[in-house]
């Protein structure tokens, strides 16, 4: 049922939009690489350069005022809170069985 709920339909159309934008796609690369070598210099004990700092910034900023990426992080996050009600059910069922004279593992 979750697969065919709202929520989950609506992250596959995000996700798929994401992967038809090439721009987007590149533009999300190059943040990947510039947070490896900021990270690489922090374990290193270095501080990155300005040029990294700065492109990081702005790599990130244009990422985040992308629509298509808008929309993504808000399809992720109403199946991630799908996904947590979901879990609570989950747990107060076990709660419920554990409870339960009725059931016994044997």
């Amino acid at each position: 049922m979750i697969g065919q709920g709202e929520e989950y339909k609506a992250l596959r159309r995000a996700q798929e939009r994401l992967r038809e934008s090439g721009e987007l796609a590149e533009q999300l690369r190059r943040l990947e690489q510039l947070a490896r070598r900021l990270e690489s210099a922090a374990e290193r004990g270095e501080t990155a350069s300005e040029a990294d700092v700065s492109g990081y910034d702005q790599q990130l900023s244009a990422i985040q005022s992308d629509s298509t990426y808008q929309s993504m992080v808000a399809a992720q996050s109403n199946f991630d809170k799908l996904m947590m009600q979901v879990n609570e059910h989950i747990l107060e069922g076990m709660k419920k069985g554990a409870a339960s004279p009725i059931i016994t593992l044997s």
